[in-house]
């Protein structure tokens, strides 16, 4: 049974100052919650809200009380179809502070068990993809020389941040310094759609894979334009909160970037995938810039998906939790010497 469910706040440093379309952080707010057994064993989860998505730190603490309240009322972790169906009686929405409880329960559950998500789940490791590592928004020069240091830490995947007036300069500095690199583009809402045409049809000579939102999630029509224009195929971010859009987004896009943090947690994430796979498309696992108390438990589902993107954490300047290690851009879950989702207080 569960006896004590608690959360704090975290307010965590970037490595550096990390900018895309929409602005530019130097800083992240993630909300961690603990919950704990009769017999000692804890299960940590996390939120990373978004103003996108219309949450905050505060409404996150606003509402845990009353998701922590329905977790304790339940009181068995193994139970949960029943947990998940309280928390959407308790509160609607609300997907950060969902998923941050979500985790929790998950690797409490596969922490008393003894062994990692993963192979509760029976998933092969050796078939998560490997996380791509993001490139912030700067100068042409700087972001080549952030790439070539990417490059040289391991990683051959990388996520180049895009919506100036200048991206195609900003790219080649980044082929440049990386030129045997795996080039993503993310533009994160920016363009028009004709925009996203001639951007697109520039950037695809420089090797790019594939070009994720390029233009508003609230117009899916120029989703479509931008789609049947391009070379590049797209990828529908900021459009694909949870498992309901994905049947609105086939025929008009690619693929879908899912997150535990739009979609609400563990247990939705999981039905967004399989919709996308029944429609068709192609999925990434993506994340938020958050600690491994998030970010842990979505390197568990990465052998369900073509792409990951869970970089997050190697964004920060001192993460407090360890979670699934990370060598260059590989996720090591073969390598996991802790139940559940491996993430833990640092010492």
């Amino acid at each position: 049974m569960i006896v004590r469910a608690e959360f704090e706040r975290l307010e965590l440093t970037l490595s550096e100052p990390f900018a895309i379309a929409r602005g530019s952080r130097e800083t992240t707010t993630n909300v961690v919650v603990r919950l704990t057994d009769a017999d000692g064993a804890t299960g940590v989860g996390a939120a990373a809200p978004s103003t996108r998505y219309g949450e905050t730190p505060a409404t996150v603490e606003a509402v845990l009380p009353r998701f922590l309240d329905a977790v304790e009322s339940v009181g068995n972790p193994d139970a949960r179809q029943r947990l998940e169906r309280r928390l959407g009686e308790t509160v609607r929405g609300n997907p950060a502070a969902r998923a941050a409880v979500s985790i929790a329960l998950c690797d409490l559950a596969a922490t008393r068990l003894g062994v990692p998500l993963y192979r509760l789940w029976g998933l092969d490791p050796d078939a998560a993809p490997p996380t791509s590592y993001t490139i912030g928004l700067a100068a042409p020069e700087r972001m080549g020389e952030k790439a070539a240091a990417a490059v040289d830490a391991g990683h051959d995947v990388l996520k180049v941040k895009v919506g100036t007036d200048d991206d195609e300069a900003r790219v080649a500095a980044v082929r440049a310094a990386a030129p045997d690199a795996q080039l993503r583009v993310d533009a994160n809402e920016a363009w028009t759609p004709k925009e996203a045409v001639a951007r697109c049809g520039a950037l695809a000579d420089h090797g790019v894979e594939f070009v994720e939102q390029p233009v508003s999630a609230d117009d899916p029509d120029g989703l479509r334009y931008v789609t049947e224009r391009v070379p590049l195929p797209v990828i529908a971010d900021e459009s694909c909160r949870d498992a309901g859009d994905v049947a609105d987004l086939a025929g008009r896009v690619d693929g879908v970037n899912l997150k535990l943090t739009k979609c609400g947690g563990i247990r939705e994430t999981r039905r967004a995938i399989h919709a996308a796979r029944a429609a068709g498309l192609e999925v990434m696992l993506g994340c938020m810039v958050e600690t491994n108390a998030a970010i842990a438990a979505a390197c568990h589902l990465a052998p369900l998906v073509d792409y990951a993107d869970l970089d997050g954490s190697l964004l920060l300047a001192d993460d407090p939790y360890e979670g699934v290690g990370v060598d260059g851009g590989d996720l090591r879950l073969d390598a996991l010497d802790r139940p559940g989702t491996g993430a833990r207080r640092r010492e």
